[in-house]
């Protein structure tokens, strides 16, 4: 379901680190055009980072792991 274009980036960036996945320490997943439209990259990476958090981009999506651990990338 795509994301209206007039949610505002403060709503946006509750209604993401709200979730359940990421209160648990889980994964979530969002598209780059949307974060890009909604509350722009350096706005979203700041967002990641004051929380200890750590993502990856891939193919078109955020892929944002809701905890401090490292990550890895295997071959």
């Amino acid at each position: 379901m795509p994301v209206p274009a007039c949610l505002p980036p403060d709503r946006w960036l509750i209604q993401l680190f709200s979730a359940r996945a990421a209160a648990e320490g889980g994964i979530l997943r969002r598209s780059v055009a949307d974060v890009d439209r909604l509350v722009g990259r350096d706005r979203f990476l700041w967002e990641i980072r004051r929380r200890g958090f750590r993502v990856v981009e891939n193919a078109g999506q955020f892929v944002i792991f809701c905890n401090a651990e490292p990550v890895r990338l295997l071959p």
